[in-house]
């Protein structure tokens, strides 16, 4: 496949998957083990949420140049379901599963989030799959439960309801996520954030959790800026070239880097299961890396706006209200067209397919 083709989408995904996968090990190193688990999520989240908020502002203030499209009008809606999903039912079910739930049964369950963010996008939204795309998602999920196995599911009940409530809640998270990736995903992920972490905030103080010291809490906030909300940027961008899919299946590699980062970290040793899964995760990023999808296909009349250059999908007049310069980002007009090219299920590849291409 070209390597056009490959950048951005495919490094962005698996950068975004590094900084989430390392952020528990570092706020485990800065915090400690005696902390809430729904407190650290809280504060992770407000770091998150916050700290994109202030670097929103800061461009607004310094006039930075920002070529995103802005949210509209239109995508509140969107917006709203995604922070009820993602920032609210899924973590009140996932403190009401684990309130019920043994930890080594919720470590294995909370990697249905990766196959249900898959499932939806390929049996709901249409995404397409090939038998070479699910063997490599396949891989990539099987390597993330051998990794978060820790002796086998037990008290599986109302509970384990809950944990697999949340992951299903996650994964409608990011495929409605998928339909605001053509925005700025600075906005995006700094709501998302705020939500997120005053719902985690309440729900933690609401059962009788401490604050740990100031410092802990910057250091947590520091963690969640690049853990939680440049990683959830990162996420956003990837939606935006490869579908929801493929970026979730690239995302599902995080467990791994965590572990890999806590292996210098704490020092822990080298183990089966974690040579395991990454031989399987690395089987998995390879098909999905080596995938080559090419066939026919039609682009309907279309208008809309993001950040773009002048490829062969933006052949557009520009008005003198227009930005100069690429690249840049403005409502813009989509001639249908026909064609072909490698491609996948990017802002102008959200097609059918009507057999095996």
């Amino acid at each position: 496949m070209k390597s056009s083709i490959l950048w951005p989408g495919a490094p962005m995904a698996l950068a975004s998957a590094a900084l989430f996968g390392a952020s528990t090990p570092l706020a485990k190193l800065l915090i400690g083990d005696g902390v809430d688990p729904w407190l650290l999520a809280g504060l992770l989240y407000l770091g998150s949420g916050l700290g994109l908020g202030l670097v929103h502002l800061a461009r607004g203030a310094l006039r930075v140049p920002a070529p995103e499209a802005s949210l509209q009008r239109g995508d509140l809606p969107w917006l709203g379901l995604v922070v009820l999903a993602g920032g609210v039912i899924g973590p009140l079910l996932l403190m009401l599963g684990l309130s019920r739930t043994p930890a080594s049964t919720a470590a294995l369950l909370l990697n249905l989030e990766g196959l249900a963010t898959m499932a939806i996008a390929w049996l709901w939204f249409k995404e397409n799959v090939d038998r070479r795309l699910l063997i490599g998602a396949m891989a990539i999920l099987l390597g993330a439960v051998l990794l978060s196995w820790q002796g086998g599911p037990s008290g599986v009940g109302l509970g384990a309801l809950g944990i697999s409530g949340a992951c299903l809640a996650w994964g409608v998270d990011n495929n409605l996520t998928r339909k605001l990736s053509s925005a700025d995903p600075v906005q995006i992920a700094s709501i998302k954030g705020v939500v997120a972490g005053t719902v985690n905030l309440l729900l933690a103080v609401g059962h009788g959790a401490h604050f740990p010291e100031i410092g802990a809490i910057a250091g947590a906030g520091v963690v969640g800026f690049f853990g939680y909300g440049v990683s959830l940027v990162l996420f956003v961008l990837a939606l935006r070239h490869l579908g929801t899919a493929r970026t979730g299946a690239y995302f599902s590699t995080a467990p791994f880097l965590g572990a890999a980062l806590a292996l210098i970290l704490f020092g822990e040793p080298i183990s089966l299961p974690l040579i395991g899964a990454a031989v399987l995760m690395a089987v998995g990023v390879y098909l999905h890396l080596s995938e080559r999808h090419v066939h026919e296909h039609e682009h309907e009349a279309l208008d809309h706006d993001h950040r773009h250059v002048h490829d062969e999908h933006h052949q557009h007049a520009h008005s003198p209200a227009d930005p100069e310069g690429e690249p840049h980002a403005h409502l813009h007009h989509h001639a249908p067209m026909r064609h072909k090219h490698p491609h996948y299920p990017d802002l102008h590849h959200r097609h059918g397919h009507l057999h095996a291409q």
